[in-house]
């Protein structure tokens, strides 16, 4: 197994790539130890001294460290532990613990406005935030103002705000004209 590791917009979050698929579906996200418990694998993660988070996606693992802990140190030591785990053929997650559900997936009962900015945020949007190691999931759509929220190597970027106003509101606005506003949920 070999795994590659790309520099993120975060200095803070590097993503690991283990060269077969992490998720088959929607993502997953741990920022203490406690969330990490239906996950061996970020449990171990967590375990090493320095690392404040832990994301899943599709093809990649992001993993976020402390302002104070050096990456020179820590990418030898997470690259182990994913290796690890691989070679062992444990699953990602415990049994009977579902990870977290892509709020993208269902949009049954969402009006024509919010099924156009989902097609638009999961073909145009994600790809390329997963680019960078994170992933941007549909809140909701409220009276113009499209609410995101940002996960992996997007949470804490200092970019995201820039990522947020200037591509991803611009791009909705541009292909919606309903839309006013775009603004990260609890924000």
């Amino acid at each position: 197994m070999f795994i590659q590791t790309e520099n993120t917009p975060n200095p803070n979050t590097v993503k690991f790539l283990p060269g077969n698929p992490v998720m088959e579906r929607g993502v997953a996200e741990f920022k203490t130890m406690e969330e990490a418990a239906i996950s061996m694998l970020a449990q171990k993660l967590f375990g090493l001294d320095g690392i404040t988070g832990v994301f899943y996606g599709s093809d990649f693992i992001s993993v976020t460290k402390a302002d104070e802990a050096q990456w020179d140190i820590l990418k030898t030591r997470i690259m182990a532990a994913i290796m690890d785990h691989a070679m062992t053929g444990m699953p990602l997650f415990r049994e009977g613990m579902d990870p977290q559900e892509d709020k993208t997936a269902d949009d049954s009962e969402d009006d024509e406005l919010t099924v156009q900015i989902k097609e638009l945020l999961e073909t145009r949007v994600r790809p390329m935030v997963a680019m960078d190691g994170g992933d941007i999931i549909f809140d909701r759509f409220e009276q113009g103002i499209v609410y995101l929220t940002m996960h992996g190597a997007c949470t804490g970027c200092p970019s995201s705000t820039m990522t947020l106003k200037s591509g991803i509101e611009n791009m909705l606005r541009h292909y919606v004209p309903e839309v006013l506003e775009v603004r990260q949920s609890g924000a």
